[in-house]
């Protein structure tokens, strides 16, 4: 089927950016918005032209690389659905997609529909680690854990980090994002100790480059890991702990 593509072209971080006008004559149901790309840029490379920028790795829905905006809509229309699954069989014979990158304040266009992510990683480089003694490691039962704890810890553990949250906030917030990683780090044994400094750590991070959050639910409705709303909960809540405490822990 034909489809007509208007994608965002910037050259540079600091050029102006513009929408460009393409045509696939031969995309078919079951591409993805990243096929449908590349398939973009085997027609401008044969021809000669600059192919469009843009990132992609495991193309599995785990890596979180390829996040993109599809018609207004981080990832695209399907919720809870990565770029690199978004396919093309809702569309119809010669409709229009318009593709953009991320778009969020703090995420700098590199070039293209590449932008800069690096505000979350720096919020992880603050506190989204543990320091454990190297040594022999312990017996599986030496540590008590809860069923319910061990699951919930894995639910919040299952964000790829694609950032497409904050990109649909209209504030611009990583609540989501920073909720689920304080969640499943203050639910394991061996990870509470750095708890309270953690949280310091994180929000502070977060508040330098992110809006505030309003509760508005566009983060939960296009995570890709399905990471619930309730995360954002967790932010103000490990927030107040720390400051209750007044100590590390």
């Amino acid at each position: 089927m034909k489809l007509t593509l208007d994608v965002w072209r910037q050259d540079n971080p600091a050029g102006p950016g513009r929408f460009e006008t393409y045509e696939v004559l031969d995309a078919t149901p079951e591409m993805s918005v990243v096929e449908l790309l590349d398939r973009l840029n085997e027609q401008l490379v044969e021809t000669g032209a600059e192919p469009v920028a843009f990132e992609s790795d495991c193309r599995e829905g785990i890596c979180g690389a390829c996040g993109v905006t599809v018609d207004d809509r981080p990832h695209g229309a399907q919720p809870n659905t990565p770029s690199c699954h978004q396919r093309l069989a809702r569309y119809t014979e010669g409709q229009r997609i318009r593709i953009e990158p991320l778009r969020s304040g703090a995420y700098p266009v590199i070039r293209d529909l590449v932008v800069d992510r690096s505000a979350l990683d720096r919020v992880i480089t603050a506190g989204g680690h543990v320091a454990i003694n190297a040594g022999t490691a312990p017996d599986a039962d030496a540590a008590a854990l809860d069923f319910a704890a061990a699951e919930m810890a894995l639910d919040f553990a299952a964000c790829i980090g694609c950032g497409a949250c904050v990109a649909a906030c209209p504030n611009g917030a990583a609540h989501l994002f920073v909720g689920s990683k304080l969640a499943h780090l203050a639910a394991l044994p061996t990870t509470k100790a750095e708890r309270g400094k953690r949280a310091r750590a994180m929000i502070s991070e977060m508040e330098l480059d992110f809006g505030p959050c309003s509760s508005y639910g566009e983060c939960a409705d296009v995570c890709p890991a399905g990471i619930p709303l309730s995360a954002i909960a967790v932010v103000n809540k490990e927030r107040l702990r720390a400051v209750l405490r007044g100590r590390n822990t």
